[in-house]
Parts: C-alpha cells; sequence; structure tokens
C-alpha cells in the first residue's frame, strides 16, 4: 500500500499565536502578557479543541474576567485573527506531494466552531484525502483513539503513515502505534525527512 502523509495543522501548515489577535486589542505589554497566561490562555482554548462549545465557555470565562467581556468575545468572533498565515514552506511541501500523487491526510487539534470558520477560506485543504478534526470527534491528540480514527479513515496504519505534528507527546502517540512520525520543527527539516522517506 502507498504511504500516505499526515498533517498536523497549527504551527506546521499555519502559524498559530493567540497573541496575533490580542495585541491588536490590549497595548500595555504587560496586561497583555498577564491576559494570555490568566484570560484566554492555551490550555483553556484547549478545552473547545476537545470537543467544548463555546457556548458553554465562553459565559464561564466571562463570569470570571467580567472587564474582559470584549476581549473573550472577540476570542471567538475574530478566531481567524489567531491564524497570522501559513507556515513558511509547507504548503509547497503539500502541493509538490499532492502533484507526485502521494495520499494527503490531516490529524488536527481544532475546535469545531473554529474550524467551520477557517476551513472555507483555505484551499491548500482541498489537496487532502480526509481531515480528522479533534473537536468534531470530540478526541484530542495525543489520545490514542483519534489516531486510530485517522488508520480507519485512510485505511492504512504503522509505517504506512508518515506524520508530522510540532508536539512532541503527539509524536510520542504516534510512534507508540508504529507511524513513521516526525517532530516538526521547520519546513527544510520537514523536505529532508519526506525525501529520506521516499516520498519526494
Amino acid at each position: 500500500m502507498q504511504k500516505a502523509v499526515v498533517f498536523d495543522i497549527g504551527r506546521v501548515l499555519f502559524e498559530w499565536r493567540l497573541a496575533a489577535l490580542f495585541e491588536k486589542l490590549i497595548e500595555d505589554p504587560r496586561e497583555l502578557d498577564w491576559f494570555l497566561a490568566n484570560v484566554v490562555t492555551e490550555e483553556w482554548h484547549f478545552e473547545h479543541d476537545r470537543g467544548r462549545a463555546l457556548a458553554e465557555m465562553l459565559p464561564e470565562r466571562i463570569a470570571l474576567y467580567p472587564q474582559y467581556e470584549p476581549h473573550i468575545r472577540a476570542y471567538a468572533a475574530r478566531f481567524n485573527e489567531t491564524i497570522p498565515g501559513p507556515v513558511e514552506g509547507s504548503h509547497a511541501l503539500v502541493e509538490r506531494l499532492a502533484a507526485g500523487g502521494v495520499p494527503l491526510f490531516c490529524l488536527t487539534n481544532f475546535g469545531d466552531e473554529f474550524w467551520g470558520m477557517f476551513r472555507p477560506a483555505q484551499p491548500i485543504f482541498d489537496l487532502f484525502a480526509d481531515i480528522v478534526v479533534s473537536g468534531v470527534e470530540k478526541i484530542a491528540k495525543p489520545d490514542p483513539r483519534i489516531y486510530a480514527i485517522v488508520e480507519q479513515r485512510s485505511g492504512r496504519s504503522g509505517s504506512d503513515l508518515f506524520f508530522t505534528d510540532d508536539n512532541v507527546a503527539n509524536i510520542a502517540a504516534a510512534r507508540a502505534r508504529g507511524w513513521d512520525a516526525h517532530l516538526f520543527t521547520d519546513a527544510q527539516a520537514l523536505e529532508a525527512q519526506l525525501v529520506a522517506a521516499g516520498l519526494l
């Protein structure tokens, strides 16, 4: 069976920084740091990645930090502004793989509501056979169950799956299932790994 490549999305295909939105709303750098460490944090955001609805998350957070209600609502309404653009070089690799007939998949921790906002604006995803989204499945990496979903839907397992992700725990979980998994640092290193795997 032909080997497939599975991409993570955040910080692999697209840059992602909560600060990219909130630095537009909070001028004081110290206040911005405090806000990102306490109010709209990556840990809290991850609850949406795991499948929790924004309709539950936002009122709870506003009750804790009422002075930041406009900012918390901006997190939901303007989430795409936390994604400044593509990771340099990554999309070119996707296009080369697709042109070579390599089957492509995504496995991403991404909230379902935010995915619904982001996906339509990004034609690069048209090149992928399937995209497994944690918020839709209500299971997030590194839970083994979401890797099993990729295996089922791709019709592949073990070393027939080349996986790249920027998170060490997610790579370890993939390797535990026998995937050919590589920690993403930049597109140049990924290109070398794809060449070594005979995919480029």
